[in-house]
């Protein structure tokens, strides 16, 4: 891994496979660190001959904080949101789409297949409708437009998410707490082994753990709101990928989408939620690779 400058800031990078083969840049959600995309999904497009670029989200993992903005009020940003009062945010999904292009910029990729996954579908969707010049083709995972009328998480899943532990807590009540979430938001139908869950995670805990930081990336999606219109622009070959039993991000969030951005394709996967299972690996790596073989790079 290394640490480039992007966008003014220090962002790190995972940059695997050859620089003359077909890049993908591969874009994380809320909170989640580039080690969040499983090694096996990784390994997969690697293997497929593609250069496999995954970089750390601002504010998360080793790249650069924005530590000057201290926390934010998120449900005061919440309450606003629901009232349509202006919503101020550290920074927006649109910075973070600036930063998705420096990385390109910074390792001279002129045009890359995308895939973001959650809020790191959210930011590639403003990529693909902005840049579509420097990219091939897309990937939208378990993500959403932010229309207002979409329905949202059940009570039970934001209770959970809510309850993470405050201030300087021990290492093993931080996993506990994220073990209940990725519990409560997983696939019932591709179940991770507890061991596996929980050991990936306390790995990913020990690297980096940036709970403000999520805060604000959290902030700037509630401050993002609705890209129906945007979607409406997007010319780059889309894909849409989600689970029929997503409980955070409804599927209807999928049907939207896919109705949204012009020519777009979409498979909803029966028994995925939102997570990255092992189960999953084989089941997304075979229409991503099917939509990239499909849109090449000339």
């Amino acid at each position: 891994m290394t640490r480039i400058r992007a966008n003014g800031l220090e962002i790190e990078v995972d940059d695997r496979g050859p620089a003359g083969a077909e890049p993908v840049l591969l874009v994380m959600g809320l909170g989640m660190q580039l080690t969040a995309w499983p090694e096996p999904f990784v390994a997969g497009l690697a293997g497929h001959g593609l250069r496999v670029v995954r970089f750390d989200n601002r504010d998360i993992g080793l790249s650069s904080r924005l530590e000057a903005w201290g926390r934010p009020n998120v449900i005061a940003a919440a309450m606003k949101f629901t009232l349509r009062l202006p919503v101020r945010s550290a920074y927006s999904l649109d910075d973070m789409a600036d930063d998705t292009v420096g990385v390109l910029d910074a390792l001279a990729i002129d045009r890359a297949h995308l895939v973001g996954v959650s809020m790191g579908g959210m930011i590639s969707q403003i990529v693909a409708a902005r840049r579509p010049e420097r990219i091939a083709s897309f990937t939208c995972i378990m993500s959403t437009s932010g229309a207002r009328h979409l329905p949202g998480p059940p009570s039970r899943v934001r209770r959970v998410m809510m309850a993470a532990p405050r201030g300087r807590a021990a290492l093993d009540r931080i996993v506990d707490h994220q073990v209940e979430v990725m519990r409560a938001i997983g696939s019932p139908g591709f179940p991770t082994p507890p061991e596996q869950l929980r050991a990936g995670l306390r790995l990913n805990v020990e690297r980096s753990h940036s709970p403000v930081g999520t805060a604000r990336q959290l902030v700037a999606i509630i401050a993002g709101g609705d890209r129906s219109r945007l979607l409406r622009t997007i010319r780059v070959p889309t894909l849409v990928l989600h689970g029929a039993d997503d409980p955070l991000v409804p599927v209807a969030a999928a049907h939207d989408l896919a109705d949204k951005i012009p020519g777009a394709r979409l498979q909803v996967i029966e028994g995925m939620g939102h997570d990255l299972a092992p189960g999953l690996i084989p089941l997304l790596l075979a229409p991503i690779l099917a939509h990239v073989d499909a849109h090449r790079i000339e």
